[in-house]
């Protein structure tokens, strides 16, 4: 298992089914991230249907240094997916020993440089993508993301399981969607009910990293390419991600306590 050179701490940010906006989590995380001042690299992993060109408002592909490949840099973010190099409606149609390739390139062969943090969006599910990552590379840590749905609870405890099994410390699980604030009456609804996400994290002991609201904003940032993210913590709609990315940094420095550092940057 090799390190990527450079990078102290690589987060993988999953979820145990899509549709419970994993992405747009992993990338106002990660603006949030750089926002707090630091080096940040984005790697979309989620092979089959990369949201993060779309999400980030990146349309150009990226350049090449003889077999290395440069990153998008965007919003003081390095950025790679593999929407940049399969661009618009065609689908990916690929068996594991190529996603297996794939992954390995853009862990190696692109140009991440010195990051504090590489935050990887995983796939949904419990697949190919993410033991191929898993068995080459050491991570930090992963964060599940859920709502606070059955369906999605179910899931997610799947994903934190695999995590378990395979040794990767779960840095803590997200309850996205959580609520709804009403526009007139500013009451709140439980849109998919309330505190299973925070229960289910209890129950498997692992932390809560918080709850992210249900905001039209959040949305329209992401189909715009204009996260929210990019509005600063006093945003109200940007706040929740704030909070998050600051557990994030404060988990990954207490299992760096425990395990080592990923990766020391002046190796």
């Amino acid at each position: 298992m090799q390190d990527i050179p450079g990078v102290q701490n690589i987060v993988a940010i999953g979820s145990g089914k899509g549709g419970v906006g994993k992405t747009t989590v992993s990338v106002n995380v990660a603006i949030a991230l750089s926002r707090l001042g630091n080096r940040v690299g984005l790697l979309d992993a989620d092979v089959y249907g990369p949201n993060v060109p779309l999400m980030m408002g990146v349309s150009e592909a990226p350049l090449t240094d003889g077999d290395r490949i440069r990153p998008i840099v965007k919003e003081g973010l390095r950025v790679m997916s593999m929407g940049f190099l399969n661009p618009g409606d065609k689908p990916l149609v690929w068996r594991g020993p190529m996603l297996h390739n794939v992954m390995q390139q853009f862990l190696r062969q692109v140009q991440w440089g010195e990051l504090d943090y590489l935050i990887i969006d995983l796939p949904p599910g419990t697949g190919d993508v993410q033991l191929s990552l898993m068995q080459s590379t050491k991570l930090t840590g992963a964060v599940v993301v859920t709502t606070p749905s059955d369906v999605s609870l179910e899931d997610a405890r799947k994903a934190v399981n695999m995590f378990h099994q395979v040794k990767v410390p779960v840095l803590g699980m997200i309850e996205n969607m959580s609520y709804l604030i009403a526009p007139q009456s500013k009451e709140r609804i439980d849109v998919f009910g309330h505190g299973a996400g925070r229960k289910t994290a209890e129950v498997m002991n692992v932390p809560f990293l918080g709850e992210l609201a249900l905001i039209p904003e959040i949305r329209k940032g992401g189909d715009t390419g204009k996260p929210v993210a990019l509005e600063g913590p006093a945003s109200e709609m940007a706040a929740g991600f704030y909070a998050i990315a600051k557990m994030v940094e404060a988990r990954c420095a207490e299992v760096s306590k425990v395990s080592g550092p990923t990766m020391s940057v002046s190796d």
